[in-house]
């Protein structure tokens, strides 16, 4: 096998979409950078699409305050956003096979960089991406689908059970949705009521107003809650599950300084000593979870929405939507031409 350098096949510089300074979307700005190269067990992607996520908001806000500890006290460790990219080597680093190149692939980035013509990927998390799913649906998958996997697997969620999902209609909703329908659970949600038809099409047997319906009212108990849209009273919450169930905690924005942390020190709290459980997702890249999404899209079991495909030089205002909080399913940017 071939493990020696291989320097990229691109220009020196690139075009890319910064946020060099903690703030809105509308702060985003253009700018000309070096062209990154691919270090020890790296490989350079040049972009096709790039997804969009709530994980990209907090980012580019530094909200909340305690994870600049982790990516920048005073600016951005890294002032590109993006972390979810399909696209195609063209580059490899130390230790990895120089026959990489030329791969189609969809990757979770370490941190962003995707709002450019190229971006760095951890090799161990770069899956295969076959013809027939085509970049800009690829791209959606590693986090919103990848946390929605990882809830359901939290949360136990099996053939046979209800569940509920609360904020169903955003990025990672709508991929829970169509997954537990696919495990063989009966699904209701929460979500606007100009989206309950979609949440619906996606495999709900029932849905709810957000706005209007009170959920503690809800005439039925559920085996498992994944939460998503994190504003509802943990105890309220563990009023609906069975004496066995499990909440799963997705979303929840929290404080401006600690985020969601209280919240999830009052679930662990909550679940002493109770067989009704309130558990945190804290969702990883798992190279494994994505090659299931991949092949759960390429036989047309799953199928992303998305609700904006933006070129290029739109990509601010695919932040700005998210930023909003109101997008339904996922922003995709594709690559400049």
């Amino acid at each position: 096998m071939n493990t020696t350098l291989r320097r990229a096949q691109g220009p020196a510089t690139m075009p890319a979409w910064l946020n060099d300074q903690y703030g809105p979307a509308s702060g985003t700005r253009q700018e000309t950078v070096a062209t990154p190269q691919p270090g020890k067990g790296e490989v350079l992607v040049q972009v096709r699409a790039t997804a969009l996520n709530a994980a990209d908001v907090h980012l580019m806000l530094g909200d909340p305050l305690l994870m600049r500890l982790m990516f920048g006290i005073r600016r951005p460790k890294q002032p590109i956003r993006g972390n979810d990219v399909a696209g195609v080597v063209v580059g490899v680093g130390e230790g990895v096979d120089a026959n990489r190149s030329g791969e189609e692939v969809v990757v979770e980035l370490d941190g962003g960089g995707g709002l450019a013509p190229f971006a760095v990927a951890r090799v161990d998390r770069v899956v295969a991406r076959p013809a027939e799913v085509a970049p800009e649906i690829a791209a959606t998958l590693p986090i919103s689908g990848g946390t929605a996997v990882q809830a359901l697997d939290v949360a136990g969620v099996e053939s046979g059970q209800r569940v509920l999902v609360l904020g169903a209609s955003g990025g990672v909703g709508t991929f829970v949705v169509q997954l537990a329908a696919l495990r063989g659970a009966e699904v209701w949600a929460t979500c606007g009521e100009p989206n309950r038809k979609l949440v619906e099409s996606l495999g709900a047997t029932r849905t709810f107003d957000y706005r209007s319906t009170d959920v503690s009212s809800i005439p039925a108990s559920f085996d498992a809650i994944i939460d998503i849209a994190g504003n509802l009273p943990l105890r309220r919450l563990r009023r609906l599950v069975t004496p066995t169930g499990t909440v799963a905690m997705v979303g929840g924005e929290g404080g401006r300084v600690l985020g969601p942390i209280p919240r999830m020190l009052r679930a662990m709290f909550l679940s002493i000593g109770s067989r009704r459980s309130i558990r945190m997702v804290m969702a990883v890249a798992k190279r494994e979870v994505n090659e299931q999404l991949v092949a759960l899209v390429a036989d047309g079991r799953i199928a992303p929405v998305i609700e904006q495909t933006l070129p290029w030089d739109a990509a601010v205002s695919g932040l700005e939507r998210l930023e909003s909080g109101r997008t339904v399913g996922k922003v995709v940017v594709l690559a400049q031409e």
